[in-house]
């Protein structure tokens, strides 16, 4: 596997092989499990152990990475019991973000979402799952900023770097998008009418889609690494 640092970002170095580590998780190049050794992506990288460890650490706090007493960092593995707690949360807190909104949205919360609904269709047409994940999230941020409650807004922002594995691989499931941007568009339609019920059930079902299609992966994920463990024990 080559990992290539974008030195043309204008980042932190260690958020640039943050980006670079995150990518290649998310995209199965670092595959579940794999050790993460410091010396190893530093040579790999060309850079020192200490940004390396930085973006380790970063890695964790997403649930990228674990580390293993005795054994040091390695790729996290997806399960099933994390992407429901964690979406659990996620589905209490679209409820009461949906509730606020509805009541709350004013004219130029209207035209932000609008905009971002109509980015996010411009870029299902890209091959880039990063940037439409990015622009998925964007137009739910619409909502949750729109709810004009900034503690609630926090609480959203940092639960949402555990949610990016899932949506990430959710996003990659899809080809055509054309799901999302129905949901996208009856959310938008439902929040003008202020129809709270109506707004919650399609989150939720969108959210629900989101577990069904992850649980799968992650099914074929635990048969596929029990495969090779049989394999490797003949």
């Amino acid at each position: 596997m080559e990992l290539r640092l974008d030195m043309n970002s204008y980042l932190p170095l260690r958020d640039v092989v943050f980006q670079t580590l995150r990518d290649a998780i998310l995209k199965g190049e670092l595959e579940p499990g794999e050790r993460l050794m410091e010396i190893h992506l530093a040579n790999k990288l060309g850079v020192s152990r200490t940004p390396i460890r930085e973006a380790i650490r970063m890695l964790e706090k997403e649930g990228l990475a674990v580390t293993i007493p005795r054994k040091g960092a390695q790729v996290a593995q997806m399960t099933e019991k994390d992407l429901l707690d964690v979406l659990e949360i996620r589905d209490a807190l679209d409820e009461l973000a949906v509730t606020d909104a509805c009541n709350r949205m004013d004219e130029q919360d209207f035209k932000d979402l609008e905009k971002a609904m109509n980015d996010f269709v411009v870029v299902t047409k890209s091959d880039d799952v990063r940037a439409i994940v990015e622009a998925d999230e964007n137009f739910h941020n619409v909502i949750y900023r729109a709810t004009k409650n900034p503690k609630l807004w926090h609480i959203i922002k940092n639960l949402k770097e555990q949610m990016y594995r899932y949506r990430y691989e959710y996003v990659k499931q899809d080809k055509d998008y054309s799901d999302l941007i129905e949901d996208h568009q009856k959310i938008v339609e439902g929040l003008k009418r202020k129809d709270v019920d109506y707004v919650k059930s399609v989150m939720h079902s969108h959210l629900q889609n989101q577990v069904d299609s992850v649980s799968r992966v992650i099914r074929e994920q635990n048969r596929a690494g029990a495969r090779k463990k049989a394999e490797s024990d003949k």
